[in-house]
């Protein structure tokens, strides 16, 4: 963790060349990636925490929906898929350093707490995507446990209505070594798994039930059914 917080204290000296040259938002994003390239090679190197990538991302921009089990998988996100615009809750923006970045990438960022939050969302989401990003949201709303199934929250419904774009689901299983509010406590390989798409046009219902079954499907599949 104090290896993590030095390589993400390095970033702050790059804030004030970024904002003399007006904040651009393409190159924000590639310094984002770098640091989180960064992060999950610390993890590979003194915690021996590695990953493996099934399936293929979506090769349009797309709607993903993952589940959510620790810090890992947002951090991995920014290398996983290029330009991704992350549907991020409002009290992200009072970490050090990466606040700045998240700002200006810029991230969809959403205050739970307001009753325009579902709307913004899908204002902001639309926006990304005319710009060729796709948009990443971690629909359970929080961290879970494994084995704690796989439930949405609501708001993802209007933005599958909204925007009307593919789907594709994501499956991490990290809390196997990293749980929920903590740290990464073991050594071990992170399987994500990039599901079939799910086509726009169903009833909100419909694809809420499909993305639940692929994601917790994949959770309790083994290593060579995945393959």
């Amino acid at each position: 963790m104090a290896l993590w917080a030095g390589w993400t204290g390095l970033f702050g000296l790059t804030i004030p060349l970024l904002w003399l040259s007006g904040s651009p938002p393409n190159a924000i994003r590639r310094f984002s990636r770098v640091w989180a390239r960064g992060v999950l090679a610390l993890l590979a190197i003194v915690v021996g925490l590695r990953f493996v990538v099934r399936g293929q991302p979506p090769s349009a921009p797309a709607l993903v929906v993952a589940n959510h089990q620790s810090t890992w998988e947002t951090v991995a996100a920014l290398v996983l898929f290029p330009d991704v615009a992350i549907v991020t809750k409002r009290e992200l923006l009072r970490i050090p350093v990466m606040s700045w970045y998240l700002r200006r990438s810029p991230m969809i960022v959403i205050d739970r707490d307001d009753r325009r939050a579902v709307r913004e969302m899908l204002v902001q989401s639309r926006a990304a995507l005319k710009t060729g990003r796709s948009v990443l949201i971690f629909p359970e709303g929080t961290r879970a446990p494994p084995g704690a199934g796989v439930r949405f929250k609501r708001g993802v419904e209007w933005l599958y209505r909204g925007l009307d774009v593919e789907v594709t689901p994501v499956a991490y299983d990290t809390g196997r070594f990293w749980p929920p509010g903590g740290g990464p406590t073991r050594a071990g390989v992170i399987t994500v798994s990039l599901l079939p798409a799910i086509p726009p046009g169903l009833p909100p219902a419909e694809f809420i039930r499909r993305a639940e079954q692929a994601i917790e499907a994949a959770l309790t599949a083994t290593p060579e059914r995945l393959t």
